[in-house]
């Protein structure tokens, strides 16, 4: 049996979340990287990897996203450790953001799931489409 790591002498971190339990974090952190913007900013960073991406690119590749919204998803993931960020002190400030070994390892579970979106979607648009036009119960 291995022994779980430790994120300070003498404490011990779980191995891994009960998502049962509602006050595992494991709840919060699904909330977290189950966005689509999520999604897509990992899939970006994925393709660029091992390079770097600039703010400005990561949201012209990102159709749709908002400055606000883009800001946001990059905070919460670099808080998560799951990219690296980097600033060049020049004036204005040029941003850098990466995948980290571990935002990496969020790819491939993230593209199984977009997949699966895109290939059942005809599906899921067809059950709407039939859920809408039956009489209310």
């Amino acid at each position: 049996m291995t022994t779980p790591p430790t994120d300070e002498p003498g404490q011990r971190l779980s191995a891994r979340g009960d998502l049962w339990d509602p006050r595992c974090p494991t709840r919060q952190l699904l909330d977290r990287i189950g966005t689509k913007w999520t999604s897509m900013v990992v899939k970006i960073l994925a393709e660029s990897h091992p390079g770097e991406l600039r703010f400005a690119e990561l949201r012209r590749r990102v159709p749709g996203i908002s400055q606000k919204m883009l800001s946001v998803t990059l905070q919460s993931l670099a808080r998560d450790g799951l990219v690296a960020r980097r600033v060049e002190p020049t004036v204005p400030p040029a941003v850098h953001y990466q995948l980290t070994e571990l935002g990496l390892s969020l790819e491939n579970p993230l593209s199984a799931l977009r997949v699966w979106a895109e290939t059942h979607m005809p599906e899921i648009d067809r059950n709407n489409r039939l859920a809408e036009a039956r009489p209310p119960e």
